[in-house]
């Protein structure tokens, strides 16, 4: 990272502290609280203790403009139906001293949207315990068809909320909710137009392929590794803020999040496939279609990396793109060649 950009994220850092610590002070109820930054992504995360009964909680602070507060209050409204309608361990919201979810905090121009959630014991799956991380799959796959079912048979509830819709102009249209892909790093003009083939085939596939009821749908969007909390067998999800409707398929694309061009990584989507048709049915014409949701999601994840400055993105960097290569090509030989 540039000195220039290293001070600039430690300034971002300082004010979302600040922010923090004026939020965690509508919760009363936590005594004598203190704050330690977990995660900076796409929002920053905190762990809050109570000083005296050593309970814990994770509070959220928002990057601004990323989410307005009825975007917000949907999210919360879909995970108090999960824990109603379901056995889905989900990280539930606290109330503030206002009576209100979300926290609104204002610091110059700008106004954050902080919530405070349960905290759930567990840890994330282990990327390199292959054999371990195949046998969850098979329980991310249960849990996400649980989810999809709900959304299919509460949908007229849940059509009413205000979220998002992925699809392939909010992804890889001109103007994509994570950036372009085209502004990634590493982009040379040969990968750019690589790239530009997988995109206008990932269109044309989808178009094909449809929206219909029980294709597409309220989804989390976002169930990689660092969202699923593991606690001896049991699967617990959080961070739903990227929820919105989307193709029920992208759940599992976004579930190989970073890991899309690990060698084991067939055999996750028949482990996942395994539990996820033991609760909901998947067509083989809906199962042939998972390579182009593994390179929709791909092509977003090289978008966000080239267009946020965090611990994530600086990890992968721009050999995330290269090594977009190879998969970009197998799916090209595939659908084109």
């Amino acid at each position: 990272m540039s000195h220039s950009a290293a001070e600039l994220l430690k300034a971002s850092l300082e004010k979302y502290n600040k922010i923090a610590n004026y939020a965690i002070s509508s919760y009363s109820f936590i005594s004598l609280p203190t704050i330690e930054l977990l995660s900076y992504s796409e929002n920053a995360i905190y762990l809050v203790r109570d000083s005296v009964s050593s309970e814990k909680y994770i509070l959220r602070v928002n990057r601004p403009g990323y989410h307005t507060k009825p975007e917000i209050e949907s999210e919360l409204y879909w995970l108090n139906a999960i824990d109603e309608l379901s056995v889905i361990n989900v990280s539930l919201p606290f109330l503030g001293d206002n009576s209100e979810f979300i926290q609104a905090i204002k610091l110059g121009n700008d106004k954050y949207y902080c919530t405070l959630f349960t905290f759930l014991e567990g840890h994330a799956p282990d990327e390199d315990n292959e054999s371990k991380l195949i046998s969850q799959f098979e329980n991310l796959g249960n849990i996400t068809a649980q989810l999809h079912v709900m959304s299919e048979n509460h949908s007229r509830r849940f059509d009413m909320i205000t979220r998002l819709s992925w699809n392939v102009e909010t992804i890889l249209g001109e103007k994509p909710k994570w950036g372009r892909w085209q502004d990634g790093l590493a982009i040379t003009p040969e990968r750019a137009e690589r790239f530009q083939k997988v995109a206008e085939t990932i269109k044309n596939r989808l178009d094909r392929f449809g929206k219909e009821a029980n294709q597409f749908g309220l989804i989390h969007a976002d169930l990689r590794l660092a969202n699923l909390i593991v606690e001896h067998d049991q699967i617990k999800v959080i961070d739903f803020d990227d929820c919105g409707f989307g193709w029920y398929l992208f759940d599992l694309a976004a579930s190989l999040s970073f890991i899309e061009h690990k060698k084991y990584v067939p055999d996750l989507i028949q482990s996942w496939l395994k539990g996820y048709r033991k609760i909901r049915y998947l067509s083989k014409e809906e199962e042939n279609e998972i390579p182009t949701f593994i390179m929709l999601r791909r092509l977003q994840l090289i978008s966000w990396i080239g267009n946020r400055e965090n611990e994530t993105t600086q990890k992968m960097g721009g050999e995330f793109t290269i090594k977009t290569d190879s998969l970009a090509e197998k799916y090209l030989e595939k659908y084109i060649y």
